[in-house]
């Protein structure tokens, strides 16, 4: 399926906006994302496997919230990095 990443995380991915990567649930696909581009599923989920506070997942549009979403081949993942600042 497409996965769609934020320019603050295309370092991980070769500068590509748009990657591939294949799992059941959301867990799944950020394992794979992890083994196709090692060190992205860090900056996505923490330590105690949550989706860090300054992401967010969108699956077809939808956020997701657990990542034990469960995912279709044909789905597109969009990962969102919040903004801050002033």
């Amino acid at each position: 399926m497409i996965v769609h990443v934020p320019t603050a995380l295309r370092s991980y991915t070769g500068r590509r906006a748009e990657v591939e990567a294949d799992g059941a649930t959301l867990a799944a696909l950020l394992l794979d994302l992890d083994r196709r581009h090692p060190g992205l599923r860090f900056r996505i989920v923490d330590e105690q496997d949550r989706i860090r506070v300054h992401i967010r997942l969108f699956v077809n549009r939808d956020q997701a919230d657990d990542l034990r979403a469960p995912l279709a081949p044909a789905d597109e993942v969009h990962i969102v990095c919040a903004l801050s600042g002033g």
